[in-house]
């Protein structure tokens, strides 16, 4: 193992798997994995029914005494809650950090792009005009509307080659449609199942379990697998077409291919806890601003993992005696990012 200089300090790992790691960033994931492990026995512990670190312990791992209903309390009840955050907001970050490399663009995010629309799109047309509240036929059509949406303003923004800045207005012109058709569709359905649905929108970890949770982490968990496969090429993109090319990129298949995990690992998330903003938006440029580097897609993992979890704990107990869904939580966050967002590019401009 030695020390390579480039202006920041790496480290190589030799051996059969040649490494270079960056110490930064190296550093950033290890505080927010911590602060995500932290985070996670926090929500384990507290609740209705509070619980001390050695009975979290105790149902985790098996050892010492503890009663089956604390075990179901921790297991059964809250786990799948925390996995779900920590997974699916790792999900929406890398998403985000792909379409954020992709149109060259801090706004470019499924979440403005309209790609999160579409996924509700999807869900709508399944709870309001196929009359299915089941979870299956709803994770279906969440996917299918994703992944639709995603080929539409695809075909759009494709001329020569598909371009951020297209790619950006495409995406918020279909999601402005989208918008209006899911309105449309919860004016025209029955109070109570618009009712249903209208909540479902909302995005919440609420009543989540491991029947529906499980298959969700494992998908998501291949696709962050190919996305870090894909991160090499999808930085050598952004030195452009022609740079690409020259190392040895097929530089709009490896795009689309980059588009349809993206587009996945939201439309995934969305099946499961419904429409959350926020997060793919912002934990890439947090990320970007702690470690001064978009070289890895890990520590933006991290931080969206972090950001999810802490936007749910504060949900949860936020406000005494009350649990709100946790996309209302970030919905608000995001809004005052936005605002922030758009004015710090203005005055960066002038």
């Amino acid at each position: 193992m030695g020390r390579i200089d480039f202006g920041r300090r790496y480290i190589q790992l030799k051996g059969p798997v040649k490494l270079r790691l960056d110490v930064r960033s190296m550093s950033v994931t290890a505080i927010f994995f911590a602060a995500v492990i932290a985070l996670s026995l926090f929500s384990l512990m507290v609740g209705t029914y509070k619980l001390g670190i050695a009975e979290v312990f105790s149902a985790l791992f098996g050892f010492g005494e503890i009663t089956d209903f604390k075990r179901t309390v921790v297991i059964d009840w809250r786990l799948p809650r925390v996995l779900a955050a920590i997974v699916f907001g790792a999900g929406l970050a890398i998403s985000g950090a792909i379409f954020q490399s992709i149109t060259r663009n801090p706004l470019g995010s499924p979440d403005i792009l309209g790609f999160t629309s579409g996924s509700y799109t999807g869900a709508l047309v399944v709870m309001l005009v196929f009359k299915s509240m089941s979870f299956t036929p709803i994770a279906i059509g969440s996917l299918i509307g994703g992944l639709a949406t995603a080929l539409i303003i695809y075909l759009f923004a494709f001329r020569k080659g598909t371009q951020g800045f297209r790619l950006i207005i495409a995406g918020i012109a279909i999601s402005t449609i989208l918008g209006s058709i899911n309105s449309m569709l919860l004016l025209k359905s029955k109070a109570e199942v618009a009712l249903t649905a209208g909540a479902w929108g909302v995005g919440s970890l609420n009543g989540v379990d491991w029947v529906h949770v499980l298959p969700g982490i494992l998908i998501v968990i291949i696709l962050l697998i190919l996305a870090m496969i894909l991160n090499r090429p999808l930085r050598e993109m952004e030195l452009g077409k022609d740079a690409a090319k020259s190392h040895g990129v097929n530089f709009d298949l490896t795009q689309l291919f980059l588009i349809v995990v993206a587009v996945s690992l939201t439309a995934v998330a969305t099946a499961i806890m419904g429409p959350i903003t926020f997060v793919a938006l912002a934990a890439p440029q947090i990320a970007l601003r702690f470690t001064k580097s978009a070289e890895s897609l890990v520590p933006t993992a991290t931080v969206g993992a972090f950001v999810l979890l802490s936007a749910d704990v504060l949900a949860q107990r936020g406000i005494p005696g009350m649990i709100l869904p946790v996309g209302v939580l970030t919905l608000t966050l995001g809004g005052f990012y936005l605002i922030w967002l758009l004015f710090h590019q203005a005055r960066s401009a002038t």
